[in-house]
């Protein structure tokens, strides 16, 4: 079983409409579909561009506006992939539920349907800066090609909740980030290498770039896409299949087979998901 993904590094620029979204946004799925991509990611908070749009005094709009632009988003997304025929992982969109705000990442299904994973692990300054809730529950998505899962950014971090993801037969993990400078940036990055190793999946990773110089805490970012694999001899040296160039307005797209997972899992030169020793500590599930 193979799959083709595509990791969108989104130029994040002020804007003056949703129309001026829309368009971009397309662009995107247009160029993943020039390419035969199945499955197509964007970032983290990229929807944050919308906030640029502004009020009527010129002023950015609040980060509690964002939930009202939520049914135009998915109904932008849900029928670009049913148009073009691909999955999409929406990267991630505020929404609103019961007076609170939550970091979501959406996966919106060729065929209409829609799954949703609300980020677990919420960054100090997504608590001050914005007064974000936290998600308390992992989803797992069944496509036609495998089983995925949705890791917000700063939940890369955190090797359990991968373990879970994995322990629960994800084999791909789509990580939307947005990070603003190298620190941020390297952690995320470091740590999905880790996780492809520790349980032996795949991470496609990416990141918004650009700036929206009116949008509090969305003036810098610093971003790069990566398709990422287990460091065994099937795969690059290195473990990445394809990254683009840091900071620049791009797609990176690589084939994924399944099957190589299954087989270094059982006979690779390290079995590092097989030789857990759960008699010893606890085994995720």
């Amino acid at each position: 079983m193979k799959m083709r993904v595509s990791a969108v590094q989104y130029h994040l620029h002020t804007i003056h409409s949703f129309e001026d979204f829309a368009n971009q946004v397309e662009h995107y799925v247009k160029n993943a579909q020039e390419y035969d991509t199945e499955f197509l990611l964007f970032p983290e908070l990229f929807t944050t561009q919308l906030m640029s749009i502004g009020d009527e005094q010129g002023n950015a709009l609040p980060i509690t506006a964002l939930p009202s632009f939520t049914d135009r988003y998915v109904e932008l997304f849900r029928s670009l992939a049913a148009k073009y025929e691909m999955y999409l992982i929406g990267g991630t969109h505020i929404i609103e539920e019961n007076g609170k705000l939550y970091n979501t990442a959406f996966l919106f299904y060729p065929d209409g349907r829609v799954g949703q994973q609300k980020k677990i692990h919420i960054t100090p300054w997504e608590v001050k800066g914005w007064n974000m809730g936290a998600g308390d529950s992992l989803q797992i998505f069944e496509t036609d090609k495998g089983k995925v899962a949705m890791i917000i950014c700063y939940d890369i971090e955190f090797p359990e909740w991968v373990r879970i993801a994995k322990a629960r037969g994800a084999d791909v993990i789509f990580c939307p980030s947005c990070t603003d400078d190298r620190h941020a940036f390297h952690r995320v990055r470091y740590t999905s290498h880790a996780r492809t190793i520790e349980n032996q999946v795949y991470v496609v990773l990416t990141g918004t770039v650009g700036s929206l110089p009116t949008v509090d805490f969305m003036r810098a970012n610093f971003g790069q896409a990566a398709i990422l694999t287990p460091n065994d001899v099937p795969f690059p040296p290195r473990g990445i299949l394809a990254e683009g160039e840091v900071n620049h307005d791009m797609m990176v797209t690589a084939d994924l087979d399944i099957q190589l997972l299954y087989d270094v899992r059982e006979k690779g030169s390290v079995t590092t998901w097989r030789d857990r020793r759960t008699d010893l500590y606890t085994d995720w599930k």
